[in-house]
């Protein structure tokens, strides 16, 4: 009875104690063996369920938008296996495990959610990479595997060898642009990035040659480019009349903006609009744009902008404030984030130039290259997109004069910048000259602002671009 008893159970562990002291060698060993044969397959592989970490922000929910992998493919640690996009930024998932994809469990434009599996890995039981409890599952918002999760623009690969030689030269890796594969930092990119630093002379690196363009477009006569803007030239883009209505999903940076502008109805913005004589600003750029390009830089006028707005704001803090939901306490920033909108094809993003009270304008141009460049292949990291606390919208790219801006909560402020137009207006003498004018138009929180305070803030800005000399007494 003892024996049958063995030999029906699925483990050993259900044998009741009182039926051991009869068991004979030959019933030991073939529960032994039974157990052996049972467990054998998971020693070969084990499937551990990769799941979807928590990215911040609050982000519960993401949109898998390309797979780089795909089942029965080989991974390494870091490998990228995904990109997501959440209603605020890029994200590219990366593997925590070498091993072999058996399965994705969502396709393209599907929802994925943090804390769900993103795929299935097989791994080596052998090498203990997962321990026993870790198989099947992982922890949802382990540390570890968060910090697999790279941020595009930000969390960059490299080997310990580059990054002890970075770290040594005081360089951040952020700010260095890879050229190994899947924009992996090598040695060659930080010995290239230091040699620019300390001014020696070496081959170009890819940084220079993202600017190439720039040259490329500079050296088309001005006259086409002129009626260029002049005629606006249609989008071409497939055209498909189907007779049906179409109803798609409110989805990534589109879906970001159906909540910020809902609650930007709450707040009575009061506009305020003036023009800008931008002769001077105009002529000063000319003569620094050579020596930006030298240094890799396309110098605009956005960061004459950026920082005399920030000029202005140490002297008018409340504009650079924010307003608790109660309205019942005013928080005045201490860093001057400053965010510029940008047109882009995934919709409207708006990324911030981070302390701008402590930037020169070439330091700002080099970081607004970087965000426009990030921006444009839909790569900026979520530290990009937030935190901002003053916005400048330069709708005179596309067009336009004056606007009516909408602030964005939990802003208190926010410019938008025409284009810029030669006209006629008349100097001290009563002569009449060509003047660069461009129109600008502010909209603040008049819960907290009154119109008074918006206007010298627009009057003192707009001093330190007419006169653009004026800014050399107040800059730190």
């Amino acid at each position: 009875v003892c024996i049958h008893r063995v030999r029906s159970c699925s483990s050993i562990r259900f044998i009741k104690s009182k039926y051991v002291c009869v068991f004979d060698k030959s019933a030991l060993k073939f529960s032994h063996q039974q157990r052996l044969f049972r467990t054998s397959p998971v020693s070969c592989g084990q499937i551990v369920q990769f799941k979807l970490s928590d990215i911040g922000e609050g982000i519960t929910e993401v949109t898998v938008k390309e797979w780089y992998v795909k089942e029965g493919d080989s991974v390494s640690q870091f490998d990228s296996i995904c990109e997501v996009q959440s209603d605020k930024a890029s994200v590219t998932i990366t593997s925590r495990y070498d091993g072999i994809i058996r399965k994705l469990h969502y396709s393209i434009d599907d929802i994925a959610f943090v804390g769900k599996p993103l795929v299935d890995i097989e791994i080596d039981a052998s090498k203990g990479v997962a321990p026993e409890e870790d198989v099947v599952e992982t922890p949802p918002m382990s540390h570890e595997e968060h910090t697999h999760q790279e941020i595009k623009g930000h969390k960059t690969l490299a080997t310990p060898a580059v990054r002890r030689l970075a770290m040594e030269n005081n360089i951040k890796l952020s700010e260095v642009v890879g050229t190994g594969k899947d924009n992996r930092i090598l040695k060659e990119d930080i010995l290239n990035y230091l040699a620019k630093q300390t001014g020696a002379i070496l081959p170009p690196s890819p940084k220079a040659e993202m600017v190439s363009p720039v040259r490329r477009t500079e050296a088309v006569p001005a006259a086409p480019k002129d009626k260029a803007h002049k005629i606006p030239v249609p989008v071409s883009r497939p055209i498909a009349f189907s007779g049906k209505d179409k109803t798609e999903p409110v989805t990534g940076f589109q879906k970001a903006m159906v909540k910020t502008m809902s609650a930007a109805l709450k707040i009575p913005h009061f506009g305020y609009s003036d023009e800008v004589d931008l002769t001077q600003l105009v002529q000063l750029r000319e003569e620094l744009k050579p020596l930006a390009e030298i240094r890799g830089v396309k110098l605009s006028f956005m960061p004459f902008f950026i920082k005399a707005a920030s000029l202005g704001l140490l002297q008018y803090p409340i504009l650079n404030a924010s307003l608790d939901e109660n309205c019942q306490n005013v928080t005045y920033k201490a860093s001057h984030n400053i965010g510029v909108a940008m047109d882009t094809e995934q919709g409207l993003i708006v990324p911030n130039v981070k302390n701008v009270q402590v930037c020169s304008v070439f330091d700002i141009a080099v970081e607004l290259n970087r965000l426009q460049s990030l921006g444009s292949a839909g790569q900026l990291g979520t530290s990009d997109l937030t935190g901002g606390t003053f916005t400048l919208s330069n709708i005179g790219t596309i067009g336009g004069t004056y606007a009516k801006p909408v602030i964005l909560p939990p802003e208190v402020a926010i410019g938008a910048l025409g284009k810029i137009q030669v006209l006629p207006r008349f100097n001290g003498k009563g002569e009449v000259f060509k003047a660069k004018i461009m129109n600008v138009s502010w909209s603040a929180d008049h819960r907290i602002i009154d119109g008074a305070t918006m206007a010298r803030f627009s009057n003192l800005w707009k001093s330190y671009l007419e006169s653009p000399a004026s800014m050399l007494l107040d800059l730190k």
